[in-house]
């Protein structure tokens, strides 16, 4: 009996690979675990849209504190380990990845733990930059004040609606300057040929994942936001090496396989959604099976999309590491955005958008100067907005959000 024939009306389909995919973490882990126990490489901590490709070309293995923030939420604790944070100085209303996983690490808990990890690995380095907040470099300052050891950051310029010379030079021109601090870390001299190679992966691994979101296009749809939300993992931590590109050509094909063989992620899909803002982690499974009961299929999103970096080029990393991070949907004004979620509105055949208002994400709430208004003016696309937060499940009221998101539906369906 195929797949099809199994599926259940309103139940969500599982894909397959998610068992490839926890193979491709643990082996993620695993190498950071040796690394943390044998010192036969060094450690470098890095934002997740941080400088990935130097990091590995000079050898290190990459650690993202943000991919342990998503991990705290995803496991429902971040809300023990906030106010640990809280009561070392750090305001509730700043980024809860960054106060959950202080607050985690302050209790000397981790999720890795689970993996045989002692603690969290300790860092050699931490580099970091600014393009998706200032709070990252006041993140990662805590562990370097703790751990005694070198932090570089990259600074990015916001707002950006031209992407001019000017701005791409600067940015190629920081990544040049903290390279004299990886080289005394790493131990070996920059390498322009392993630049290229790791720029390169990065490339094709990212065009991997854009084949794999665009597959959403399709009607039915053969994946969700929710899927997409988990299984970005290897093209967040892993950028720049050959594991995640393996990966991903697996789970496209299932994506082929699906398509070819009339499978949707969600079995009835009557609406299509597109969800503008931070996943609410700690609510991911319950929402994903809400959706599904509704018909609707989450299609695209700004989160998922934004580890698109197909603007990377070998042949030039450094000017192109620079555009492609500027390049970035949380770095562009107002006016760039509205331009990109109204032509992915299009693309995706999307019936509604819903925003997330997240409390503590200031920078991925794009409801908050009057976007959504004029996204409707210009696309006549419905919308909801929704409180909540990425990891504070305190901020968000889960009946408020379930009716307000059954009535639009609702809605939706009134409009023909």
């Amino acid at each position: 009996m195929n797949e099809k024939a199994l599926q259940d009306k309103n139940e969500l389909v599982k894909l397959q690979s998610v068992n490839d995919l926890r193979r491709t973490m643990d082996g993620y882990f695993a190498r950071l675990k040796e690394a943390s126990e044998t010192h036969n490489r060094k450690i470098a901590w890095c934002t997740s849209v941080g400088p990935a490709e130097l990091l590995y070309s000079m050898g290190f293995e990459v650690y993202f504190p943000e991919n342990h923030g998503a991990m705290l939420g995803a496991g429902k604790n971040a809300d023990k380990y906030i106010p640990t944070a809280v009561a070392h100085g750090y305001s509730p209303d700043i980024c809860s990845y960054l106060t959950s996983d202080i607050g985690a690490f302050l209790q000397n808990e981790t999720p890795l733990q689970k993996s045989g990890f002692a603690s969290v690995p300790k860092p050699d380095i931490l580099v970091y930059n600014t393009n998706q907040c200032r709070e990252v470099e006041d993140w990662f300052s805590f562990y370097a004040r703790h751990f005694s050891v070198p932090i570089v950051g990259i600074h990015t310029p916001l707002c950006i609606t031209d992407l001019s010379p000017e701005i791409i030079t600067g940015v190629a021109d920081q990544y040049h300057r903290i390279i004299p601090e990886l080289e005394k870390v790493a131990g070996v001299k920059f390498d322009m040929d392993r630049f290229r190679e790791t720029t390169g992966l990065s490339h094709d691994g990212c065009v991997l994942w854009k084949q794999v979101l665009q597959k959403a296009k399709h009607l039915p749809s053969p994946i969700n936001f929710f899927d997409s939300a988990i299984h970005m993992g290897p093209i967040v931590v892993m950028r720049g090496t050959p594991y995640a590109n393996e990966y991903y050509k697996i789970l496209l094909a299932e994506m082929e396989d699906r398509i070819k063989n009339n499978i949707s992620a969600v079995p009835e899909e009557r609406f299509r959604i597109y969800w503008e803002g931070m996943p609410l982690w700690y609510r991911l499974s319950s929402m994903a099976r809400m959706f599904a009961k509704l018909n609707t299929c989450i299609v695209a999103s700004t989160y998922c999309n934004s580890w698109v970096f197909d603007d990377l080029d070998a042949a030039n990393p450094f000017e192109s590491s620079a555009l492609a991070y500027c390049k970035l949907f949380i770095v562009r004004s107002d006016t760039v955005k509205e331009q990109v979620l109204a032509k992915l509105m299009e693309e995706f055949s999307v019936n509604g958008i819903i925003y997330h208002e997240s409390k503590t994400c200031a920078r991925n709430s794009n409801n908050r100067f009057g976007l959504q208004n004029r996204l409707y003016d210009r696309t006549g696309i419905p919308f909801l907005e929704i409180n909540g937060d990425l990891n504070d499940p305190r901020c968000y009221s889960e009946e408020q959000s379930i009716i307000a998101i059954e009535t639009f539906v609702e809605q939706l369906a009134g409009r023909g």
